[in-house]
């Protein structure tokens, strides 16, 4: 019953709290910093009927010490604290699966999908060549079919996610037409 963490992810996690104060009886300071910066403390003011916060922008696999601090005109409450750890940062896309090769397309997916992702780029074009196609795949989907392509060829296939905060990250996968009829 006293103040945990709860859907901890990468870069936010909700903070959750035993209910001890109401509007009327005051409010909640919460101070949360990196335990190896403790100068980058930040601090939240939060009205006496929460019992929950979510904390995001938070680096990922850091550990915040955390401090709920009851400001109350009626009662003595001593501040509760806790430590939680943010999860490692996922990465998209961790692998580049190719299915269902004819002669002329192949399907392509990855995985995992996240939010934290605006949109693929999937570069495509024969070995050895240099010359390369780009399909633009939405954020939200995690597969695309490649068209028109040549028999009995092998291609190399690259998906690059793009992440909101402009990072890019990129993965390769090779993948191999069937011959033609």
């Amino acid at each position: 019953n006293r103040l945990h963490a709860v859907d901890i992810t990468s870069s936010s996690f909700r903070l959750m709290w035993p209910k001890l104060l109401s509007q009327e009886t005051g409010y909640y300071t919460l101070e949360y910093a990196p335990t190896d910066a403790p100068a980058r403390k930040r601090t939240k003011q939060v009205s006496g009927d929460h019992s929950s916060l979510v904390l995001s922008n938070l680096a990922p696999e850091t550990t915040y010490e955390v401090a709920l601090i009851p400001e109350s005109n009626i009662h003595f409450f001593s501040p509760q604290k806790t430590r939680v750890t943010t999860l490692p940062e996922e990465i998209s896309p961790a692998q580049v699966l190719i299915s269902e090769s004819g002669p002329r397309s192949f399907h392509v997916s990855w995985a995992p999908l996240l939010d934290s992702v605006m949109g693929y780029q999937v570069l495509y074009g024969p070995l050895p060549g240099n010359s390369v196609k780009v399909l633009e795949v939405d954020g939200r989907h995690n597969s695309t079919v490649v068209e028109n392509l040549a028999p009995n060829t092998t291609y190399l296939v690259t998906v690059t996610a793009i992440y909101r905060s402009g990072k890019e990250k990129s993965l390769s996968a090779k993948a191999c037409t069937l011959e033609g009829e």
